[in-house]
């Protein structure tokens, strides 16, 4: 039994011939199901110019998910912080934290959210400083105007109000680990992009990991692509559309979730199979039993203090089952 909790995240994933708003009302109704399964938090992306996801704008999201749930922590995996003003990302949580006391994650990221270099232009406003390597700055600011200890102190973020938004620092590389252990933030480490940074950057945030006003010890999530299913054979099956948008995005083709008999008719490519065989070997996938197994086992090897799943499944029914299955191969752990 996994004795770590889960947590979850979606990525208001498009579906072929459903679009985005069947995405986004998807995302709130599988974050209703997660919380009666017993996730401890609920966490949206953030990407931009987008065919396989709906998540644009994660604090319009994470309003619309925290009103419909009556507990589960609800946040983001993550904001791209420099796309946006660090005292515009602090208003938006701090109004969020003051609506919804307690429940809400702020996960900070670098990366800009797409490929698309107009997107990215049009982002940032063509500004070219905002292309340079700002971001440490930006996320102190924005720690600044959370714990209003800002360099700004004419500078209110709410009249009034303290908030207790619980900023966690995203990373796919040690770099990103290294600047959460010098804050002393929570990391939620993306296992789920850059497997092969795992193990290395999270041992480099525990040994250098500095006590802070947000988190006294050091704290590690790991995000995992999980699908689980009855059988390892349907889970393979459910995998077959996760298996396409992961080899044609890594080859420069991105897309859709396609339904899965579309899916099942593509031949690959030697070296789109390639893609396929790294995903599978570097992420979890199959029946209870297994995925069991295979959570238990990266959880032990990573050191990790909590799991995020996150479920590239077509059809909400299905992801949500994958959800629940996977829930239950959990013991359950204490809220914290």
């Amino acid at each position: 039994m996994l004795s770590v909790p889960l947590s979850a995240m979606d990525l208001s994933w498009v579906e072929r011939g459903r679009g985005a708003r069947h995405a986004l009302t998807s995302t709130v109704e599988l974050a209703r199901r997660v919380e009666k399964f017993g996730y401890r938090r609920f966490w949206v992306a953030e990407h931009h110019s987008s065919a396989s996801s709906a998540s644009a704008a994660p604090a319009v999201l994470i309003g619309q998910i925290i009103a419909a749930t009556s507990g589960i922590r609800v946040g983001s995996g993550g904001v791209m912080l420099n796309n946006h003003s660090p005292l515009a990302v602090a208003e938006q949580f701090a109004t969020l934290d003051a609506l919804h006391p307690g429940r809400v994650d702020l996960g900070i990221g670098r990366g800009p959210g797409t490929r698309n270099a107009a997107a990215i232009r049009s982002l940032r406003r063509g500004d070219p400083d905002a292309d340079g390597d700002h971001y440490e700055q930006h996320v102190r600011d924005l720690l600044g105007f959370i714990a209003q200890d800002s360099a700004e102190p004419a500078v209110t973020v709410l009249p009034e109000f303290e908030s207790a938004t619980a900023p966690w620092l995203l990373s796919s590389s040690t770099a990103g680990a290294a600047l959460a252990a010098e804050l002393g933030l929570p990391l939620a480490f993306a296992h789920h992009l850059r497997p092969e940074n795992t193990d290395a950057a999270i041992a480099l945030y525990r040994e250098n990991f500095r006590p802070s006003r947000w988190a006294s010890r050091s704290y590690a999530l790991v995000a995992v692509h999980t699908i689980c299913a009855g059988t390892d054979d349907r889970a393979d099956e459910l995998a077959r559309p996760a298996y396409l948008w992961r080899a044609l995005l890594a080859t420069g083709k991105p897309g859709s979730l396609l339904p899965r008999a579309e899916a099942a008719g593509h031949a690959f490519t030697a070296e789109e199979q390639q893609f396929v065989d790294d995903y599978r070997r570097d992420q979890v996938l199959g029946g209870p039993d297994s995925v069991a197994r295979q959570l238990s086992d990266l959880a032990v090897r990573t050191g990790a203090d909590e799991l995020m799943l996150v479920t590239p499944v077509y059809d909400i029914v299905d992801r949500a089952r994958s959800f629940e299955l996977a829930a239950g191969t959990a013991a359950a752990a204490s809220d914290g």
